[in-house]
């Protein structure tokens, strides 16, 4: 083929690329008019690249993406498609700017032979020196399976629809996105691939751009006054009140459910959320131990909410741990509830580095369990007792108005202040606002060695 009809070819391919599956899921997710193609004419064998890549606008917040695109040559891992995708990493990571991916591919083009492993590690190996440096979201509306599960699973966000499969069984065994999500893999399911598309364009605007930007501030925020907040309220209840209406979204809300994280917007800041509640298990421990070293990476804000008894895992208790204490970003706890032992060193007292901790009157914070700390303290006084099992319960409930109540504990330094449930919100925001330009220079060390 002489070089003028290689050109035409170019251009008829290129042509007819605008009406294909992975062409219009970029449309959609981009603002009208904003998205400009890079590399339009890379080829990959005698058709043009499986992969198209660019730039634009989301909700006027910029981005890169990279879309697979099933309808060439079912959107299969290439040479040419790891160079386009390397390419965009790189810009990304030159001009601080979020990275979208939208997988949907029947896997590697096994006939380059060993130069398709060289093109998926490449990749991964990309995607990973950008993870902390700007954020990154897998969108999955596709078959996404092996090492390609692997690329999308390194990205802070994983959003899937339903026709989405993430797994890293080449036999595409156990990728449903239920599945995903029950394992904790995927943050947001959504019923379809309109919806998961709405939800990554939502989820943009929470997002700073990189690590060194400042938090994404909205010109106008509504607040409700509806929602009253008592001593009873639970925790759904409370979010509602605190964060600003609407303003905020459930990450992996089908896994660890003795945590709930999220990013939301209190006065019109992105802040990240972790609510803990009862028992710890290790799911909801890994679940927000990983939430909280995303904050920490992008410097968001963390407000914990706190009523857990205690840890069922020592290891994910540790890794819990680990995350509070090694994150310099702002972090406030408010205890709404109990908070014993080794559950409020690590995530509300001094373990935790809390910058602000707030209780409300009615919690509960106790070295042991109430019930274990006032027999063994006071056991004593349950001696000759004529009704042992009443008399014990007045003695735990006394030891909780007394020993374990949060003014006791604020005496001693432990709590900054005890506040009224209907106070929560406007509290927060005070000392949000008390710790925006807080900075804390570490020691020369690359990381922590945490509990994985």
């Amino acid at each position: 083929m002489n070089k003028v009809d290689n050109a035409g070819l170019l251009h008829r391919l290129r042509d007819s690329i605008e009406s294909t599956t992975g062409y219009q899921r970029i449309n959609a997710l981009f603002d009208a008019g904003s998205f400009n193609e890079l590399d339009c004419y890379a080829r990959s064998g005698e058709n043009l690249a499986e992969v198209i890549t660019g730039y634009g606008t989301i909700e006027g917040c910029p981005a890169f993406v990279f879309s697979q695109n099933r309808d060439i040559e079912g959107g299969a891992m290439s040479k040419a498609q790891a160079s386009k995708i390397r390419k965009l990493y790189n810009l990304a990571l030159k001009t601080g700017t979020p990275v979208i991916g939208i997988y949907d591919s029947i896997g590697g083009r096994l006939k380059e032979g060993s130069d398709i492993f060289a093109a998926y590690g490449d990749v991964l190996a990309n995607a990973n020196e950008l993870s902390g440096v700007v954020p990154q979201i897998s969108l999955v509306l596709g078959p996404c399976i092996g090492t390609s599960a692997m690329i999308a699973a390194s990205a802070d966000f994983i959003v899937m629809s339903d026709k989405g499969e993430l797994t890293i069984d080449t036999n595409g065994e156990k990728g449903s996105a239920d599945e995903a999500a029950k394992m904790g893999i995927c943050h947001i399911l959504a019923k379809d691939e309109q919806e998961a598309i709405v939800s990554v364009r939502k989820l943009i605007t929470l997002l700073p751009s990189n690590n060194l930007s400042g938090i994404p501030v909205l010109e106008m925020q509504v607040i409700s006054d509806e929602t009253e907040l008592n001593e009873n309220s639970e925790i759904k209840t409370i979010l509602t009140a605190v964060c600003d209406d609407d303003g905020f979204i459930e990450l992996g809300d089908r896994f660890g459910s003795s945590s709930i994280t999220g990013l939301a917007e209190i006065d019109g800041s992105t802040t990240g959320i972790v609510a803990l509640s009862g028992v710890l298990d290790a799911d909801s421990c890994t679940k927000a131990a990983r939430f909280i070293r995303f904050c920490d990476a992008f410097s968001l804000p963390i407000v914990t909410f706190v009523n857990a008894e205690k840890f069922a895992s020592l290891r994910e208790a540790s890794k819990l741990s680990s995350s509070y204490s090694e994150a310099t970003t702002g972090k406030i706890t408010v205890i709404t509830g109990s908070a014993y032992g080794p559950v409020y060193i690590a995530v509300a007292g001094r373990g935790a580095n809390s910058d602000y901790t707030m209780a409300w009157p009615n919690a509960v914070v106790s070295p042991l369990a109430p019930e274990t700390a006032a027999v063994f303290l006071w056991n004593d006084r349950l001696a000759g007792s004529e009704n042992p099992v009443e008399d014990r319960k007045k003695l735990i409930e006394e030891y909780k108005q007394t020993e374990a109540s949060p003014f006791a504990v604020a005496a001693d330094g432990y709590i900054e202040d005890i506040i009224k449930p209907e106070d929560t919100r406007i509290r927060v925001i005070t000392n949000l606002q008390m710790l925006s330009e807080k900075r804390v220079s570490g020691l020369s060390k690359k990381h922590s060695n945490i509990q994985i």
